[in-house]
């Protein structure tokens, strides 16, 4: 097809419920996309942080080789090699408890909702959630994220959920009553502005959940998998959660999302209450291994805390030379830039020069490559947004 044709296909066949860029892209190895032209970028904001290994990473694709010749679908009734051991790996990886698999972190975030409906046994429904937190687009995520504007078209939507200003431990226990059965964050703030959740504020409320028997969720949907340094935020934290949502970065591209739950709570879902047709399949789970694997065998983690101290780095010293940059912060290779000015011509002029970022709010660019980035990758990477920014001030 040539790109005139996806573009009408998509203008007649299409739901437009994305700001599409024109841009057609036919190929991706590891940090770099081709477009049907053939001209490459460098993409620091790879499928919203799916491909946190890269694109097409070896092992994700010897994974996926391997299985799709051997069976690609069962049905949850029945038992699954790679499930079983995708389950026990990311136990291993996190903490002690059990998983349930589904297809994105809106789906797991919606186990975790109700998961905690049943803890709260009729009695206890309300979850307390954070001012511009994003938790997903179904409707009990949906109601879950602290961002009014995507409740707008949707009213009345799920209730149950009080959003509460993020770090500030008064504020929650504010809003807690007899009815209060979870509480519900993300550490690091994606979408939100990439804001990131104090040590002292984290302590605090695993601390206030331990007294008011109140189940601490985190979503860890765009920070698990690597993102942030450690193969989960709240490892940073020293504590640990009741429930944890990840998605994302776990399948190397292919759809997954998993829920994890300590073991007094895993219980609780019995046969019938809860499921998902494609929940982990026998294809995603074997590709999740090979993202583990690719992981761990290539240092990946090592990589992002390196590579993330070094982006910081460089993008400290364009602060230091343009007024226009409020604040760079971050958590391993989850940056953002705080701008005082409109954020999109920096985002356009980037992309024109062969750089793939991301601006949420208005005014912060996401800047997120993949976690095995090279310094090389990084400077050039710098050199075009320096560009922008300058061309943007000008």
């Amino acid at each position: 097809m040539t790109k005139k044709e996806v573009f009408e296909y998509y203008d007649q066949f299409i739901f437009a419920s994305y700001a599409r860029v024109p841009i057609v892209f036919v190929k991706g190895k590891g940090s770099v996309l081709t477009d049907i032209d053939g001209k490459k970028y460098l993409d620091f904001f790879p499928g919203w942080g799916v491909s946190n290994v890269g694109h097409c990473h070896p092992k994700v694709q010897a994974a996926v080789r391997d299985q799709v010749g051997k069976v690609i679908h069962l049905s949850n009734n029945f038992f699954g090699v790679n499930q079983a051991k995708l389950a026990k790996e990311i136990v291993r990886n996190a903490f002690d408890g059990k998983i349930f698999f589904g297809n994105s972190g809106a789906e797991a975030n919606e186990a975790a909702i109700k998961l905690s409906r049943i803890y709260g046994q009729g009695k206890r429904f309300e979850i307390i959630t954070t001012a511009s937190s994003f938790h997903g687009r179904t409707m009990g995520a949906l109601a879950a994220t602290g961002q009014p504007k995507h409740h707008e078209k949707f009213q009345p939507v799920l209730p149950g959920f009080k959003i509460v200003p993020f770090n500030d431990i008064e504020a929650v226990k504010a809003v807690v009553t007899g009815q209060t059965v979870a509480i519900m964050l993300e550490l690091v703030q994606g979408e939100g502005g990439v804001n990131i959740a104090t040590p002292e504020y984290v302590t605090a409320l695993r601390t206030l959940c331990d007294a008011k028997d109140l189940l601490l969720i985190v979503d860890e949907v765009q920070t698990g998998l690597g993102r942030t340094g450690e193969m989960f935020a709240f490892k940073h934290y020293g504590i640990v959660p009741d429930m944890m949502t990840m998605a994302k970065g776990l399948g190397g591209g292919l759809p997954i999302g998993a829920m994890l739950a300590g073991r007094h709570l895993a219980e609780l879902f019995q046969p019938g209450m809860h499921g998902s047709t494609f929940g982990g399949s026998p294809l995603v789970t074997k590709a999740a291994l090979g993202v583990f694997e690719a992981i761990h065998k290539d240092k990946m983690l090592k990589n992002a805390r390196s590579m993330g101290a070094y982006l910081m780095d460089a993008l400290h010293a364009l602060k230091a030379r343009f007024p226009a940059i409020v604040e760079v912060r971050g958590l391993g290779l989850m940056v953002g830039v705080e701008l005082s000015i409109d954020g999109k011509p920096v985002f356009d002029e980037c992309l024109k020069n062969g750089l793939i970022i991301n601006c949420t709010q208005g005014k912060i660019l996401r800047i997120m490559p993949a976690l095995n980035v090279t310094r090389k990758q990084v400077d050039r990477a710098i050199a075009i947004i320096e560009k922008a920014i300058e061309k943007s001030v000008a």
